[in-house]
């Protein structure tokens, strides 16, 4: 609170219960708090500083829970709790987010029996046929809602259930689940939202928002991450711009949770379909040659496809041809990708290690044997403390620029995650976006340049949304400085890497 409570409202809580892999998503018991991290009681006490989301890793359950003990052990009540496929069936068709067995042999009372792993062998998927499965898992979201949680992430949602002779994602059944669990909160917390996991291409993970009023009321928008990446290696926002142009939402009231990085690495399913597979290529050589690493997926015809960089967010924007580019000039890009997150419609998500420009932890990869822990590095608070008291360390460099951005952001209610957007052309180099409230007339226009050169930026008047028919003077919410519009010649310099939010 001490840094963020001016600035940030929202607080995600990764998963906080005991596990035994995966930082968390290996869940051994979803009513307890890991005792290496505290209580129940110092969860109330961040509910008195943020609104807080947990996570509902329900898709699965550690191999040293309860539940999967019991099932090993013969208990009857746990026979049904898991998938156990028998014989030889075809599972060809299976959408696999791993290069990994699907199933996975255990020894129980009644011999060897092979179990659903959708994720890994310490990952027991659970059997939502099962009614007692159901209800065990409604009545763990309802406890989390008394315990303070107002947002509930949904880890995984599209694999819930499993259907043999099909994909096993995004199935009907999955679907009837969501707006499940959705009607339950609509009756018994209306205040609590509904948001989902889906790291998919575009399309399928936005039907997660059903019509618009019955399954979540926020999903990760999943292709932003990727696709600012691209733009900015590239220095051009084209395809960015093109796809942001398209954004339709089915009603007003869902919306966006864009996010540039996460405890997980940066997906390159969303971007398929937006990205043409010779520029995906490019981001997987480029994370390559950074020091990053590429995750891999199965497909159904035996082949594999890069599926996941592994790589901080800071590092993947990094030159990796310029091995010698100034601190300077990789914080200024690193500031670009995430103004141009804050500036869209919806709710910005930041990840820890971003608000300071963490590096990369390939250490963590040799300690676990898990790529995504390249991203995940747990940090001592005294030692994170002296460098953001360092004005010449990069942590506080960093970490004074997002405070500037957030603060900005925060000043007009343009930014609304409701508020209109439309994008504007002002050039390949140039991602360019107007923020609008109609209720009350604020309005921003966001210029953000994509490269290293200075940039001139030609305003099409005609496109302002009446925001020019007030007067041809500007305040930038960043810098506050003043900018003078001709409308002879309409047109705004920037420097490299330069963000301006232009507003009356």
């Amino acid at each position: 609170t001490q840094y963020l409570s001016d600035a940030i409202n929202w607080l995600h809580i990764l998963p906080f219960f005991p596990y035994s892999s995966d930082d968390g998503f290996s869940v051994i018991d979803y009513r307890e708090v890991n005792p290496a991290l505290g209580g129940w009681e110092d969860i109330q006490r961040l509910r008195k500083h943020f609104h807080l989301m947990f996570d509902a890793v329900v898709n699965h359950v550690s191999a040293q829970s309860l539940w999967f003990q019991g099932f090993l052990k013969g208990d009857p009540r746990y026979e049904g709790y898991f998938i156990v496929v028998e014989g030889e069936v075809d599972l060809s068709q299976v959408v696999r987010p791993r290069a990994l067995p699907l199933l996975t042999a255990f020894r129980t009372p009644k011999g060897e029996k092979r179990v659903w792993t959708t994720f890994s062998a310490d990952q027991i998927d659970l059997n939502y046929r099962n009614p007692e499965v159901l209800l065990e898992i409604i009545d763990i979201l309802l406890f989390y809602v008394s315990q303070g949680a107002e947002m509930i992430r949904l880890d995984a949602i599209a694999y819930l259930w499993k259907e043999i002779g099909t994909p096993c994602i995004h199935l009907p059944q999955t679907h009837r689940l969501v707006r499940l669990l959705r009607s339950i909160l609509d009756i018994v917390a209306p205040h609590v939202l509904l948001i989902t996991e889906t790291n998919v291409p575009h399309r399928e993970n936005l039907s997660y928002f059903g019509d618009g009023t019955n399954e979540a009321q926020l999903v990760y928008n999943f292709a932003l991450p990727p696709l600012v990446l691209h733009a900015l290696l590239r220095g051009d926002g084209r395809i960015l711009s093109r796809w942001a142009a398209g954004l339709e939402l089915p009603s007003r009231q869902v919306g966006l949770l864009n996010f540039l990085a996460s405890h997980d690495g940066i997906g390159l399913n969303p971007a398929r379909g937006i990205l043409a597979e010779s520029e995906i290529a490019f981001l997987v050589e480029h994370t390559l040659a950074n020091g990053g690493l590429v995750s891999y997926k199965q497909n159904p015809d035996g082949s594999q496809s890069p599926y996941e960089l592994n790589i901080n967010y800071f590092d993947a924007l990094a030159s990796a041809v310029k091995k010698d580019e100034a601190i300077e000039e990789q914080i200024e890009r690193f500031m670009v990708a995430q103004a141009i997150m804050l500036s869209l419609i919806g709710v910005p998500g930041i990840y820890f290690h971003s608000l300071f420009g963490s590096r990369g932890w390939p250490e963590g990869v040799s300690l676990t044997g898990q790529k995504r822990s390249i991203n995940r590095q747990k940090l001592e608070r005294l030692a994170l403390e002296r460098e953001l008291g360092d004005p010449t360390t990069r942590r506080h460099q960093i970490f004074q620029k997002y405070m500037q951005l957030l603060k900005a952001r925060r000043s007009s209610s343009a930014f609304h995650p409701l508020s209109g957007q439309r994008v504007i052309d002002c050039g390949a180099p140039i991602f360019a976006l107007l923020r609008f409230n109609p209720e009350d007339e604020r309005a921003v226009l966001c210029l953000h340049n994509l490269s290293d050169q200075p940039q001139k930026a030609s305003i099409p008047l005609d496109e302002m949304a009446g925001m020019f028919s007030r007067g041809r003077i500007f305040v930038d919410l960043l810098s506050r400085r003043q900018f003078g519009i001709n409308e002879d010649d309409p047109s705004i310099s920037l420097s490299p890497y330069q963000v301006l939010w232009l507003t009356h």
